[in-house]
């Protein structure tokens, strides 16, 4: 018997064979790292706000003054968001999900991607939700995945049509145009080849695309699938919208959007637990470079964050904790 055998021979859960922590080993370090550099970013950002502590005490203050209205918009429509988010997700797939236990997973879903970096935990709890559903591992990741680039794919033509409703608000600085086609044409390249070399990647990327086309095949799968992920992106628009409008910023709702969409875009690029930090400068910045009084930027920002994380992060982590008892997860 070798000693990869004595090693799975105990009973289960008490050790791990030699192939299975090899594969967990990458997993690990990128979780490592990821969570590294999600605290870094917290700590400035901590940081930051306590520099600026009188600046955001007077947006609270301004917020706690402001228009209930409006503010209940926000909060359907940050409400609304988890619906087009199972919308989207059932567009995935070609097999159809049990509604109920979709929505409740979308708004557990996105708690957890409060807790964990990068998207790690809406993505592992979405993956387990449609393993549970009898779906393969590799199908469940393809269909997460698909649904992240309709999001991000449906947040480019959004930024791109508010930005011909919007001119001269997004300007690239003088120099970086140059830099910006450089760095795209290396990891175009670099994913090209990668592709072309790596037998893994070229086998996962044919099953993505076999599963696009599954699911375009079927137009109301397509239609799930864009369509909710447009809404989605609209909805976060409009609670920022509606805050705006709560704490009588002077801004255009298309403004607005274009500048939340853009700020979401930029804050992506820094993998904090839902943009913790990240997301609240950009939006922050791009209010106050479109004219917004700092006290009024900062409201508008608590209250964003107010009605998409802070009120819906305790219920949602109790949603996950019923549906992992339920074994929903």
């Amino acid at each position: 018997m070798t000693s990869e055998q004595i090693a799975g021979a105990g009973p289960p859960g008490r050790t791990r064979t030699t192939s299975e922590q090899t594969a967990l080993a990458p997993t690990r370090r990128r979780a490592c790292r990821h969570t590294v550099l999600a605290v870094t970013v917290l700590v400035v950002a901590v940081c930051l706000a306590l520099r600026h502590r009188v600046l955001l005490e007077s947006g609270a203050l301004r917020l706690a003054v402001a228009d209930r209205g409006w503010l209940l918009v926000g909060a359907t429509a940050a409400g609304a968001t988890w619906l087009c988010a199972a919308l989207a997700q059932q567009g995935a797939v070609t097999r159809r999900l049990p509604p109920g236990p979709l929505v409740a997973t979308q708004f557990a879903a996105s708690a957890a991607n409060h807790v964990l970096p990068a998207g790690l935990g809406a993505g592992a709890v979405s993956l387990r939700f449609l393993m549970r559903c009898g779906m393969t591992a590799g199908r469940s990741v393809t269909a997460v995945v698909v649904k992240a680039a309709a999001g991000g794919i449906a947040r480019g033509a959004l930024i791109a049509v508010l930005a011909t409703a919007c001119p001269g608000v997004l300007r690239i600085p003088p120099g970086w145009g140059g830099w910006a086609a450089v760095v795209g044409t290396v990891l175009g390249a670099t994913v090209l080849l990668g592709i072309r070399l790596w037998p893994r990647c070229r086998r996962a990327l044919g099953m993505v695309v076999t599963d696009i086309r599954a699911v375009h095949a079927l137009p109301r799968r397509a239609a799930a699938l864009w369509g909710g992920s447009l809404a989605f992106a609209l909805l976060h628009a409009l609670v920022l919208i509606a805050v705006t409008r709560a704490v009588a910023l002077p801004l255009a709702p298309a403004l607005v959007a274009l500048l939340y969409l853009a700020a979401s875009c930029a804050a992506a690029l820094l993998p904090t637990p839902g943009g913790l930090g990240s997301l609240d400068a950009a939006l922050g910045l791009g209010l106050a470079a479109a004219g917004a009084p700092p006290a009024a930027a900062a409201s508008a920002v608590l209250g964003y964050r107010l009605l998409t994380v802070w009120l819906p992060l305790v219920p949602g982590l109790l949603v996950l904790g019923i549906l992992i008892r339920r074994k929903a997860l």
